[in-house]
């Protein structure tokens, strides 16, 4: 019981900074102290999106639900979790090379509007 729940404590946790790296210059915007925090995850999001790893909480996750009974899952968070949801059949390494710099475009614009409204 114990491992299930830490296995889904994971999950949550990498739910979580999935969107906080995707939607977390948002949040700068309304708080920029959080730009702080906010950039390493962008980046760190980007960095294994582009380069096609898997986030150290994929297998941490993977471990807890074994030693809790459970099954567990080949491939990462997002294939596992989102695939169907974020990225079509077929996805290539050009596609996520591409989602990487839209990430990291997106947020660009983000925090040149911080950046402009600390300015002024």
């Amino acid at each position: 019981m114990t491992y299930r729940v830490l296995a889904d404590l994971v999950l949550l946790v990498h739910a979580l900074f999935i969107a906080f790296a995707v939607f977390g210059g948002f949040l700068a915007l309304w708080k920029p102290r959080l730009a702080w925090l906010h950039l390493p995850a962008l980046a760190w999001g980007a960095t294994v999106i582009a380069l096609g790893w898997i986030c150290p909480l994929t297998p941490l996750e993977n471990a807890l639900k074994v030693m809790a009974g459970q099954e567990s899952y080949s491939g990462g968070f997002i294939e596992h979790y989102l695939l169907l949801a974020i990225y079509p059949p077929g996805l290539t390494r050009a596609v996520q090379i591409a989602l990487a710099v839209l990430l990291v475009a997106g947020n660009f614009i983000v925090y040149a509007i911080l950046f402009y409204r600390r300015k002024n």
